[in-house]
């Protein structure tokens, strides 16, 4: 595994960070905090402008045709900056699941839409007391002729004011995973919208759908094929999210490490005391781990190899990192950590958000466990199943 960066990489790093520096900043996030539509224009006009709404595409889909490697030292920076926008759930995921499993119709009406900025789509995925597995699909889409009706309830639906089109998770039948994959425009007839408050202020919305009517040309892939779809999708984001999670950690050591190395208690910098010194240096250690099993996950995909072991992996440790680091950090700024003047906050709340979503830590560790214990074969519990 060769990790060093290339020329066109290191480049594409400098770029990006350039960017975030410019347009990212912790005004720019702070004033994004519980918004409704929750993108800043400056940001999202410069990532269009960038051409980094199609890292996911390849090149025949008009795409920038990377690796996930490229695309996980780009979500680095994004991390760094606490980037508020829907590049992951729109350019990611989104795009992603039409270019595995979309219809030749859907790949040229939607693709080079998203890819321009023009189009934000978003999934809604996850339900009310529900869980991460198959089980946790229970919105119902009903078959009739040659379309579908759809009720039921979403949560967490990033962005989706500011989508003009949804990505719905919805049962199609009683078996685990007969599961499929609706493009459902958001101002349907029978779509309500309702913004909710969460541990990050991102911008974040319960969806209702009240039997709204689908064409069958909605669906993307064949019927009840939508759950695999996802899954191999969620494989390739999550890396990504773990790469987002390693900069927003090294991006909060390294504000913490300039506050202790500022603020000064009996006469000397805090930094100094032994205590504080060991926990920057735990977390920078960690932080490298981190790192390096976020890189060989996106190195290993980028070879054509499986990652449903390193996937799990990089997210779980990534994350946790994450969330161990801030929490540290908001020990060496003590109360003032947790006063709004600090950016610190901003770190710790957003590290909690992302160990929660997309696959929490339990889940992540069946995964994984399936992958130690018995080469994936082992069934994944899932706690919130109905």
């Amino acid at each position: 595994m060769d990790l060093s960066f290339s020329e066109e990489q290191t480049i594409l790093q400098d770029m990006v960070k350039s960017l975030c520096d410019d347009c990212s900043t912790t005004e720019v996030v702070r004033e994004m905090e519980n918004d409704a539509i929750g993108i800043p224009e400056n940001l999202w006009n410069q990532i269009k402008e960038t051409g980094l709404l199609s890292i996911m595409l390849p090149e025949e889909h008009g795409g920038m045709g990377l690796s996930l490697l490229d695309c996980a030292i780009i979500y680095e920076e994004l991390g760094r900056g606490l980037s508020p926008m829907p590049h992951f759930v729109s350019a990611v995921m989104a795009a992603g699941l039409i270019v595995k499993a979309g219809s030749d119709e859907q790949q040229s009406e939607l693709l080079p839409a998203i890819a321009s900025g023009d189009l934000i789509m978003t999934p809604a995925w996850m339900e009310p007391d529900n869980g991460f597995g198959p089980e946790g699909v229970q919105v119902r889409a009903e078959s009739a002729g040659d379309s579908y009706t759809i009720n039921g309830v979403k949560r967490h639906v990033l962005y989706a004011k500011a989508a003009q089109k949804l990505v719905v998770l919805a049962r199609t039948g009683d078996a685990e995973e007969a599961i499929d994959l609706f493009v459902v425009d958001t101002d349907a007839p029978g779509v309500e919208l309702e913004q909710q408050l969460s541990m990050a202020s991102d911008t974040q919305y319960k969806v209702t759908f009240n039997n709204v009517k689908v064409p069958a040309s909605s669906r993307i892939g064949a019927e009840q094929s939508g759950w695999a779809t996802w899954q191999e999708a969620m494989y390739e984001g999550i890396v990504l999210l773990a790469a987002q999670a390693v900069g927003g950690t090294d991006k909060a050591l390294e504000i913490t490490v300039q506050y202790s190395k500022e603020r000064e208690q009996f006469g000397k910098p805090i930094g100094a005391f032994q205590s504080l010194a060991h926990y920057m240096a735990d977390a920078a250690t960690d932080i490298a781990g981190a790192r390096t099993l976020v890189w060989e996950a996106a190195w290993a995909h980028s070879e054509g190899k499986s990652i449903k072991r390193l996937a799990p992996m990089a997210k779980l440790f990534a994350c946790n990192v994450f969330r161990e680091t801030t929490q540290k950090c908001e020990q060496i700024y003590g109360g003032y950590g947790f006063t709004l003047e600090y950016d610190i906050q901003l770190y710790f709340r957003r590290a909690k958000q992302l160990q929660l979503n997309w696959w929490d830590s339990r889940y992540l560790e069946d995964l994984v466990a399936a992958e130690v214990l018995d080469s994936g074969e082992r069934t994944i519990p899932d706690p919130f199943s109905v």
